[in-house]
């Protein structure tokens, strides 16, 4: 069993945690344990605001997880801090506008280039990278939203695979630096 020191720490971050961020978290902590991974990760999620701290996620995120059989039922929403920035080796941002503020809260450089677009990882690249927030919208839209976050999940994984299973935790972080042009 990997230690949480050796862990690849990820926190995923939406606006207020209880929709798009949680599942992010639920499937690819899902991802991982079916491909034996779950022990080399440690996979978190927060929200930029705090309106919702201590909330379950939104009933219709649960209900999409559960359709597609995921369990996000023990979640609880939370704020992003940014002094966790020391401990994680990359901050996954849902949409734009979570980029921005991640990147405003990070101390410095090194910080910033944490933050990632999670559809980014998507390969072929999507028009947009933005995962659409279906707070204020049905069923159907998260239903939607959790596709796109299935597949990004994915792409994400595969990149983080072999690195997970042959290279030390400092040359993983290494590796994710993308040179890319995208920040």
């Amino acid at each position: 069993m990997t230690s949480d020191a050796t862990r690849f720490r990820i926190c995923f971050v939406c606006s207020g945690n209880i929709c798009r961020s949680p599942m992010a978290e639920v499937v690819l902590r899902q991802l991982a344990a079916d491909a034996g991974l779950a022990d080399r990760l440690a996979i978190s999620s927060a929200g930029t605001g705090d309106w919702h701290v201590g909330e379950q996620a939104d009933p219709r995120a649960v209900e999409a997880l559960t359709t597609h059989g995921y369990n996000g039922s023990t979640h609880r929403a939370r704020q992003f801090d940014p002094a966790w920035f020391a401990d994680l080796d990359l901050v996954v941002a849902l949409d734009r506008s979570h980029e921005r503020i991640l990147k405003a809260w990070a101390g410095d450089d090194v910080d910033r280039s944490k933050v990632q677009l999670l559809r980014s990882f998507e390969t072929p690249r999507s028009d947009s990278l933005d995962v659409p927030d279906p707070y204020y919208s049905d069923h159907r839209l998260f239903a939607a939203v959790l596709g796109m976050i299935e597949r990004a999940d994915r792409a994400l994984l595969a990149q983080l695979a072999p690195a997970l299973t042959t290279e030390p935790r400092v040359k993983r972080a290494r590796s994710l630096h993308r040179d890319d042009g995208v920040s």
